[in-house]
Order: structure tokens, then sequence, then C-alpha cells
């Protein structure tokens, strides 16, 4: 009696925890008390973007165990920013013991912000403008080199503004000292917008700089101590004219002393003052430092680099004491906010490339749902059937059992707030079989005890406790191996696994528990002479 009661207590128990977490996908607008968990599409069932990435430490000098630590840090960073982003059940793992990371955010409409949020580097500088002096002598240098070997940079030739008869004389071995002195100004051209404006390059013209500066031999030309860099772009117009930068090469100041970014919106009457910017706060050793920046260096221009992009480079009025920095600048709301998110999660240890993408729509997502739930009910269907067909009542008794499994299944993963992909649908049509699988041990055994001339009360205690090893048994087999998957897979046959786990401890309890509960009701507790099976 005593054990009744305690299996009554547990059958009860589970349903209400079902009803409690699976009563909310099909009935909206339920009272407040109720839970409001649901349960999250995967990436193949609701659409969205799966990124492969590479922690490329191939230039650094690194051992084992810092490129070990490398790729954990760049997996912990990037969980932080994605967490930050506000994706919907994000999935990111490390590929084995590789240094690729896998990332999987459902549901995202914008694939091309997240890849640019996660890939950052993130390095924030602050570095001082150079000189009037130091600038001319920079820009000079760069003419004088381009004029000289202007043979070696055939892309350069659009930006010699002498005349085709200069072109011509420095070309010809007849030239004269006075007609070889001819500046072509060839530097100064390329970062002239259309506007004329000096230090300002056309867009059409960035990709040239870019490549322009990466080469050993332009770099050399530049006066030691001295860099030159490119502003942000626009994004309201992108396509517009971008700044260009003579630095100090030495930063003043880093992102290591960053102590917390935030996201600001401007209400001032300038436009500089106007709309959203980022508000940098540095810890006390950070503030002493920017402290004695700014009192040494008034009426000196300041840059603030992201990864080797000025955002602004404002001059500095007065002493800044309390360690506070704004980047402010044409910025969007998200533009900002992405910038925050980077500067808060951290610096990545290595730079990280993306090697494959792939971008899955809803329609197609929804057509996998489709699917997957018309081969659930075809199978569910057809066990159904078959349960019935060939065991009566008892094939009845164990239908009953399989609908109450799903809904276990389904209301776990909703409790665990876990995410239903393709692979797990897969693993709980399995589940559908397996479910009765062990009913099916039950009854056979049954069968025999009946046979064998028992009653129906000792055959049916005889069937499920001579059943109940073989059942554990087989089950727990598959138990592990579905541990196993869970445990060295990676993102589909994880779902698998978990769906195929929860699916057998549920199956275990309505199989064993449950149906012996209803065996005692409706047939062995009320002396029935015979039992449909």
């Amino acid at each position: 009696m005593k054990k009744s009661k305690i299996r009554g207590l547990i059958i009860a128990v589970v349903l209400l925890v079902t009803v409690y977490y699976f009563l909310p996908l099909v009935v909206p607008n339920l009272p407040t008390f109720w839970t409001e968990k649901r349960l999250k599409l995967g990436l193949d069932l609701q659409g969205g973007s799966q990124i492969q990435m590479e922690v490329d430490y191939s230039e650094l000098e690194l051992s084992q165990k810092e490129k070990e630590d490398a790729v954990k840090t760049a997996v912990q960073i990037i969980r932080n920013r994605i967490d930050q982003f506000g994706v919907a059940e994000p999935s990111l793992q490390r590929i084995s013991n590789t240094n690729r990371i896998l990332i999987q955010l459902p549901g995202l409409k914008d694939p091309s912000r997240a890849k640019n949020l996660i890939g950052r580097t993130a390095m924030l500088e602050f570095k001082l403008v150079a000189s009037n002096e130091e600038i001319e002598k920079t820009i000079t240098a760069l003419n004088s080199y381009f004029q000289d070997n202007l043979e070696e940079y055939p892309e350069l030739k659009n930006f010699a503004d002498a005349t085709e008869k200069n072109l011509d004389i420095l070309e010809s071995e007849e030239e004269t000292d006075e007609e070889a002195e001819e500046e072509l100004n060839i530097f100064t051209n390329l970062i002239t917008d259309q506007d004329d404006m000096p230090f300002k390059i056309d867009y059409e013209n960035l990709e040239l700089l870019r490549n322009l500066l990466k080469d050993e031999k332009i770099k050399s030309q530049i006066p030691d101590g001295l860099q030159i860099a490119i502003g942000k772009e626009n994004k309201k117009d992108p396509y517009t004219s971008r700044q260009i930068y003579v630095l100090h090469k030495k930063a003043e100041i880093t992102g290591k002393y960053l102590e917390k970014a935030q996201t600001k919106i401007g209400q001032g009457y300038t436009q500089r003052d106007k709309g959203p910017y980022i508000l940098l706060n540095f810890d006390n050793k950070g503030a002493d430092k920017f402290k004695t920046i700014t009192g040494q260096h008034i009426d000196d221009r300041l840059a603030i680099l992201l990864d080797d992009i000025v955002f602004i480079a404002p001059t500095i009025e007065s002493r800044i004491p309390t360690g506070e920095a704004r980047i402010t600048g044409n910025f969007t709301i998200e533009e900002v906010q992405d910038l925050v998110i980077v500067l808060n999660a951290g610096s990545l240890p290595a730079p990280v490339e993306i090697i494959e993408e792939r971008t899955i729509g809803p329609s197609l997502g929804s057509d996998s749902i489709k699917a997957g739930i018309l081969a659930a009910l075809i199978g569910m269907i057809a066990v159904i059937l078959f349960m019935i067909i060939y065991y009566g009542l008892s094939g009845f008794f164990a239908d009953i059992a399989v609908f109450i499994n799903i809904g276990f299944i389904i209301a776990i993963m909703t409790m665990l707030e876990g995410t239903l992909t393709l692979p797990g649908i897969a693993g709980m049509i399995l589940t559908i079989g397996m479910a009765v699988d062990a009913n099916v041990i039950i009854f056979e055994r049954i069968r025999e005890n009946l046979v064998a001339g028992k009653t129906i009360r000792s055959a049916v205690d005889s069937g499920f406790s001579r059943a109940l090893i073989t059942i554990l048994d087989a089950n727990i087999t598959t138990l592990i191996t579905a541990l196993v998957l869970y445990q060295f897979g990676t993102g589909p046959i994880r779902g698998f696994a978990v769906t195929l786990s929860i699916g057998i401890i549920g199956s275990m309890f309505a199989s064993i528990v449950l149906v012996k509960a209803i065996f005692d009701a409706f047939v062995t507790n009320v002396n029935r002479k015979k039992l449909s099976i």
C-alpha cells in the first residue's frame, strides 16, 4: 500500500510538471503564475546564421599552452559579445581540440553586423596627432619617394599633377636639373578628395592607400615614431571620403586601463554634442595617466583609435582629472552599442578569421518543422495502430504512455530552456518507437504467464517484474551511448543526444511506472477474468 502511494505521488508530480511546462506551447494567454519559459527552436528550424571561425596565432610566438589559452580566451570573449548582442539561444563551442570555433545564431536578421562584432580585435588606443612640422615632413618624404620610384607604382601615375610634357621630360635621358626638380606631389593628390580637401581620401582610392601603407618600403619612408592612420567611415554615407591622420606611433594610454564603456545620448545644441556617443571610464591608474597626458598636451590633438582606425581626434582644451573620455561622431545607436559591447568584453588574444559561413532562411526552417511534425505523426499513428490491433486494451494503455512521454520530453526541454533542432526531432521520433518497446517485452511476458495458467493479477505482476531487468539493460546502454554522443559530438549530434536521453528516461518511467499503475487501476484491482492483450 505504501509502495503504491509513493508511486502515485511520483506520477502526480511528473504529470503536473509536464502540464505546467507543456501547456503554454498550445494554450495562449494563461494566468500570470504560469511559466514564461518557452521551447526555443534551433538554427535549422527558425533560420539564422552559422559561422565557423579560426583563431590565427601563426604569426605569434606562443608555446603550446599559450596557444591553448588563446583559443579558450577567444571562445569566452566571443561568448560575452554574443550574449550582450542579444541573440536568442546562441550556440558557441570549440571544435574538438582544434583552434576552430563554431557559432550558431538562430533567428539572426543581420549576420554582417554579428560577423563584424565577433571578429573585432578591439584594441583601444589614445595617440597624439603629429605637429604641423611633422605632418609636412611626412607628406614631403612620401611625395619625394613616389616621384623617384613612380615606375614601381604604375597605379599612382594618375595622381602625378605634372603636365604630360613634364612626365615625358622625367622619362627622357636629356632632362635638366631644373626640370628634375619638378614636384609631382603624388601622395598629396592621393589623400586629397574631390572637394580639394587635403588629408581626406576619396572612397574609391581607399583600398589603394591601405595596400600602400602595408608596403615595407613605403613604411620606411615615414619618419621614425610616426604613422599614417585612416579615419572611421560614416555609417550613414559609407561611400563618402575618409579623413587621413599623421599620428605618433606610441600610444599614450590603451584599453588595458579601461574600466567601463557606456552608451550615452547627447542632448547638446551643436552637432558634435548631439546623438549617441561612447563614454569611457578608466580605472585609478588609467585616470592618473589620462590626467597627466591631458595636462601636458593642452592645445594638442589626441586621437582615439579602435583597431588602428581613428574615431575622433579632438583638441585637448584643459586637463581632464576625472578619468572620463568621450568618443563622439556621426554614430548610429547600433554602432555605439556594438562598440561598447566589444570594449567591455575585452580584446581578442589573437586575430580570428571566418573560414565558413552559412545562412538558413526561415522558410527552410518552416519546411523542416512541417516535415519533422509530419514524420512524427506518421510514426506515432503507425505505432498506436499496431499496439491497439496487436495488443488490444493493453496496447491502448501503452499508447497513453507514448503521448505522455512526448509531452514529458517537450516539457523537460522547456524547463531546461533547451533548444529543439531537426536532429532533436529525429531523437523524439526514435523515442516513440522505443517508448513501446519496453511494453512489448512486458506484454509478451504477461502472455506467457497467462498461457502457463496464472491468474491475471499474478500474470501482470510477474510480467512486469521479469521484464524489468531486460528493459533497464537495453535502455541504460542506449542512455550511455547518448551521453557519449553529447560529450564528444557537436551541435546537431548534441541536439539528437539530448532529446534521446530525455526520451529514454521518460519511456522507462512511462512503461514501468505509469503503465503498471494503469494496469493496477483498471485490470488487476477489479478482479477481471479476461485480459485484452
